[in-house]
């Protein structure tokens, strides 16, 4: 009698678990996708500009779907001799780090390229750095903007 008891809670186990991943893949599928993540890479794009137009060149390159963006001011490192030769008189400026998908940053860098040259005053460069891993599923859904990423049950 325990035999057989053992062996219907175990059948019982089995469906319950069958259930659950069958409901799991509905979700995905209305959710499309589910807990994907996209093989996209992120690379940190670094933006150095004058200060005045920071908040410019920030809300040019979060149309890139970019969801993580940090300011830090900065100065100039050449001496008042050189920014006098050069013609140059502000020596302010802002760095701005944002976290880009990779398949993004060939269009944000070709619009960030062509501000630099038509804006008055919004010269600037604009180099990037590879990120190579990310910790957790989440964290990568939000920087990768990738609103199907799903927090798995364990």
């Amino acid at each position: 009698m325990a035999e057989k008891l053992n062996e219907i809670k175990t059948k019982v186990k089995q469906a319950a678990v069958q259930k659950k991943k069958a409901v799991k893949n509905a979700v995905s599928k209305i959710k499309g996708g589910g807990n994907t993540v996209t093989s996209n890479k992120l690379v940190t794009l670094i933006t150095v500009v004058n200060r005045n137009k920071a908040e410019y060149y920030a809300d040019l390159i979060q149309s890139f779907e970019v969801n993580l963006q940090a300011i830090a001011l900065a100065d100039g490192t050449a001496d008042a001799k050189t920014m006098r030769y050069l013609g140059l008189t502000d020596t302010e400026k802002a760095v701005i780090f944002s976290v880009v998908q990779e398949n993004r940053l060939p269009d944000a860098l070709n619009a960030l390229d062509e501000k630099f040259k038509t804006v008055k005053g919004g010269k600037g460069i604009a180099f990037t750095i590879p990120l190579t891993s990310v910790i957790g599923t989440l964290l990568f859904g939000f920087l990768s903007n990738n609103r199907t990423v799903v927090k798995e049950d364990r």
